[in-house]
């Protein structure tokens, strides 16, 4: 089985944090949606990784999912975000079902935040992920492809 994780994770690289553990552990392409050419076709799951900005993924990769997703791919969803607790993957799931994906599950952690009025006091959650959270990234990644 051929996996890609698309990723966006600027900010302070919290998502990726994520993304290099499950390579580590497993064979996955780690596509960045803002430094490679990004061709899905050929993979039979891709993850879908960002931060979060305006209660949803980032921008970038909200497009190239609209554009670039093939249609009936299995996919999961993964993000990191400042204070977990609502659903911030609405929009993006919205995106893969107008592109008849099925999605598996989605992993939510807490990530180092510093944006916005956050920033006069240090951000919040700077020990975010913790190496438990991303762990748990880990086997998110075993359960989706169990499900295959």
């Amino acid at each position: 089985m051929k996996t890609a994780i698309l990723y966006e994770s600027w900010h302070h690289g919290n998502t990726k944090k994520l993304c290099d553990a499950i390579k580590k552990e497993y064979d996955v392409i780690l596509l960045n949606v803002k430094e490679d050419d990004i061709t899905l076709e050929e993979y039979d799951l891709i993850g879908i990784a960002s931060g979060i900005a305006y209660s949803k993924f980032y921008k970038e990769i909200e497009q190239v999912a609209k554009e670039k997703m093939p249609e009936g791919k299995n996919v999961f969803l993964m993000y990191t975000c400042g204070k977990p607790g609502q659903d911030f993957a609405k929009s993006i799931k919205s995106t893969l079902a107008s592109k008849k994906c099925n999605v598996l599950g989605t992993y939510c952690c807490k990530g180092y935040d510093t944006y916005g009025p956050l920033k006069l006091i240090g951000g919040i959650n700077k020990e975010n992920p913790t190496e438990d959270e991303i762990q748990g990234a880990v086997r998110f990644y075993s359960e989706m492809i169990s499900k295959l």
